[in-house]
């Protein structure tokens, strides 16, 4: 080999190592960013599933999709660290191909989430009010325990006021006039059910929570997946990086292979 190919062999070789290096730093935080995925997702399915089912616009599969891609993620960046180890120039460009089909899912998830969040107000307004008239229903268990845990958690009570319930069927079979649900109610339980409540949700100290629950609701959604849509939007773009490493060091590679066999 002549000494100017020897040169060059030289040369290309710590731009490998350090393209090596490179990788296996997105790797690792492409791998945590998908753990951090699947955990948001786990979390929505147990927690905040609880505030979105009584929505109209509701989405079940929404926290598997969060799951799903999570999980790809992690497998993924498990894959892309063998790629990296490996230093297989076929299998680093399928690695790059892999990644812009996962920024395609992000951005898609982010942006979904983002034009969801601004429906919400309206979801959950029409999916409240439709709790309030099946509340206590045969049939309708799922909904009925879905409001009484939104509104203990939230300490709120109907959609406006506690005065939303008055009118409900389950307001009017009640042997007690202005009579709520007791997950409407704190400290005296006893004394919250025999009460016959004013009207107006103008007073604190009332044995009921006042607060209506779809001010609360929305805030608490817009809280948080507003966020969660965020960080899917920034880490869309953070798999573009991605790609463009592997394919670098693809062809870093291949270069050097090809320089050893002149």
């Amino acid at each position: 080999m002549k000494k100017g190919r020897v040169d060059s062999t030289l040369s290309t070789a710590p731009v490998v190592t350090c393209m090596k290096t490179l990788m296996m730093v997105f790797n690792f935080i492409f791998w945590v960013t998908g753990i951090v995925i699947l955990a948001i997702g786990i979390w929505t399915k147990l927690d905040l599933y609880k505030y979105l089912e009584l929505s109209s616009i509701y989405q079940p599969e929404a926290p598997y999709v969060l799951i799903g891609v999570g999980a790809v993620i992690v497998l993924v960046g498990s894959l892309g660290c063998c790629c990296t180890i490996k230093g297989h120039s076929f299998l680093l460009y399928m690695y790059c191909g892999v990644l812009f089909l996962v920024f395609i899912m992000e951005l898609s998830a982010g942006i979904t989430l983002l034009v969801y969040k601004g429906k919400l107000e309206e979801g959950f307004r029409e999916g409240l009010k439709n709790g309030l008239e099946r509340y206590g229903t045969k049939g309708d268990e799922e909904i009925t325990g879905a409001f009484d845990e939104l509104q203990a958690k939230l300490s709120c009570c109907g959609i406006n006021s506690y005065a939303d319930w008055f009118n409900t069927p389950w307001g009017r079979e009640q042997k007690e006039p202005n009579t709520v649900p007791i997950s409407c109610c704190h400290g005296n339980i006893k004394t919250c059910q025999n009460t016959n409540l004013p009207p107006a949700a103008n007073n604190t100290h009332l044995p009921v929570f006042v607060h209506g629950c779809h001010k609360l609701v929305v805030d608490f959604i817009n809280g948080n997946m507003g966020p969660i849509g965020g960080v899917a939007l920034g880490i869309s773009f953070f798999q573009v990086l991605g790609a463009l490493l592997a394919c670098c060091l693809a062809k870093s590679i291949s270069k050097a292979k090809y320089e050893q066999m002149q």
